[in-house]
């Protein structure tokens, strides 16, 4: 692979329905894309504890039963812009991946993790942001 190939900008986006199938389409989309930005081993473990938690807490937070999910990567980072959801869903989903003894995990692993306002003012996306060296 060429240098220039490495270092563009990669993105997915992808619809899934909640259920089951959700975490494992989430988490290889999450580290293909990781792995094209040179995500690091260790980010890529937080890159994919990022993705389960997003799947394991989706539910309440989806419209009519699906999640859309935009990751991109690019060289020192990968984000996942999770939405449209339902109001104060974004807050909801980060509320949920919160677990006893070791708080919440996309605020403890992720470097941004933003509730936004889509423009129409109703329907709301999280951003969840991961850093790494490039």
């Amino acid at each position: 692979m060429s240098e220039d190939v490495a270092l563009q900008r990669n993105e997915a986006l992808l619809t899934v329905c909640v259920g089951p199938l959700m975490a494992p389409v989430l988490t290889r989309v999450v580290g293909m894309l990781a792995a094209r930005a040179r995500c690091p081993i260790d980010r890529l473990d937080d890159a994919l504890l990022i993705a389960d938690a997003v799947a394991a807490n989706a539910t309440a937070s989806a419209i009519d039963g699906r999640i859309a999910v935009r990751v991109t990567a690019e060289l020192g980072s990968l984000e996942l812009h999770v939405g449209p959801l339902r109001p104060r869903g974004a807050s909801d989903l980060v509320a949920a991946a919160e677990l006893p003894g070791v708080g919440n995990v996309l605020e403890r692993v992720a470097d941004e993790v933003t509730p936004e306002i889509a423009d129409d003012g109703e329907d709301e996306h999280l951003r969840i942001r991961l850093g790494f060296p490039g």
